[in-house]
């Protein structure tokens, strides 16, 4: 147990991978929630994801986005990535990643602008970090950006409760010679 770190079961798989991360990773989440002001803490949604899990949300995902007129392979392979990342280059296939938001300690999550996984609701719009939201969801996804790049996690832009570190979406951020961690 980790102080400041509670773990969500929204994500929850049979083996319990969606609670896993590399020892990096949760060393780094560790230190993010310490700087956290009292009261709050790093709410974890999901971690490690199998690559048969990945696959199956790409393939949903494309397949909503097909039923809504999206019919260009190109287009639709560019929309699909936006949100779920096509198994190849997934972090969370890697350990490396991390879904999470900020709550009140014991409690209810934080008001963030938009839920985690606004994409799987029709909320796309509040699904980007720098979308625009109300001046409590900005502080909040502010404060939570602020400890995260502090301890060394870059964003995914388009979802602002994505967080890695190591991954090779991270290499490519940082401008690190390579990736940390591979697929698990």
């Amino acid at each position: 147990m980790v102080p400041g770190l509670r773990l969500d079961s929204r994500e929850r798989d049979a083996a319990g991978a969606y609670g896993r991360v590399r020892a990096g990773v949760l060393d780094r989440l560790g230190a993010a929630a310490a700087m956290l002001p009292d009261g709050v803490e790093l709410l974890v949604i999901e971690g490690h994801r199998t690559t048969a899990e990945q696959a199956r949300r790409f393939a949903r995902h494309e397949e909503r986005l097909r039923s809504e007129g999206v019919s260009d392979p190109a287009e639709l392979r560019k929309r699909t990535s936006a949100f779920v990342s096509p198994v190849d280059v997934a972090p969370h296939c890697a350990g490396a990643a991390v879904d999470l938001t900020l709550a009140a300690a014991g409690a209810l999550e934080l008001d963030m602008g938009g839920p985690v996984n606004g994409h799987r609701t029709g909320q796309e719009d509040t699904c980007p970090m720098s979308a625009p939201v109300s001046s409590t969801a900005r502080a909040n996804r502010d404060l939570l950006a602020e400890v995260m790049t502090a301890v060394g996690f870059v964003n995914y832009p388009t979802e602002w409760w994505h967080w890695s570190f190591g991954d090779r979406y991270w290499a490519l951020t940082t401008g690190a010679e390579s990736a940390v961690y591979g697929p698990i």
